[in-house]
């Protein structure tokens, strides 16, 4: 660790089911000099990737539809969540990871992933790091359905939307997944669909 104003006294694991849960108690050096004693619990699942593939010319983008037990504890009345593509990256490399998981969850086989950047999506709580790309698509890169693995318990249904409907999903309220209304507004301001 760099920061010389964090000193981390202990790390206490409190889950190690699915993804990793520590008590971290660490002192902090405020700025006026003074170390303050602090916990934090931070959760570990791993880094991810997450892509948008969009078609220039026909105006279309490919999102998925899912369940998310999460978001149905915190008031999504149906757990259902229209997304982009996205995956973790266990051992892989981001690109390899979002080439193998747009072929796994929505049948498009694509070779060229561009990275536009990479983000904390939720920094005061969980470790992740997401890896944002995107890519074009067209009929002819379609090989299978995609709808994700069974063996981890995937269902995914694959949607092709029109471009401007999803801003106007993003607006209802029916698109509210982060990672996809970023990604959905960097193609508006890149002018990519």
């Amino acid at each position: 660790m760099k920061n010389s104003r964090v000193k981390i006294n202990t790390v206490k694991n409190l889950a190690n089911d699915y993804y990793k849960l520590d008590k971290v108690n660490f002192d902090y050096k405020t700025k006026d000099g003074i170390w303050q004693n602090q916990s934090r619990e931070c959760y570990d699942r791993g880094d991810g990737a997450c892509i948008l593939l969009y078609n220039p010319l026909k105006k279309t983008v490919i999102l998925t539809k899912q369940f998310r037990m999460p978001s149905y504890l915190n008031e999504n009345e149906d757990g259902m969540m229209l997304e982009v593509c996205a995956g973790l990256l266990d051992k892989d490399d981001p690109f390899t990871c979002i080439k193998k998981e747009a072929e796994e969850e929505t049948g498009y086989k694509i070779n060229n992933p561009t990275k536009v950047f990479e983000l904390y999506s939720t920094p005061g709580a969980v470790t992740e790091k997401i890896h944002y790309f995107i890519a074009e698509y067209n009929d002819a890169m379609k090989i299978s359905e995609g709808g994700g693995l069974e063996e981890e318990t995937e269902e995914i249904e694959v949607i092709e939307f029109n471009f401007e409907e999803t801003l106007n999903l993003i607006k209802t309220g029916e698109i509210c997944d982060a990672k996809t209304v970023i990604l959905l507004q960097y193609a508006k301001i890149n002018n990519l669909v």
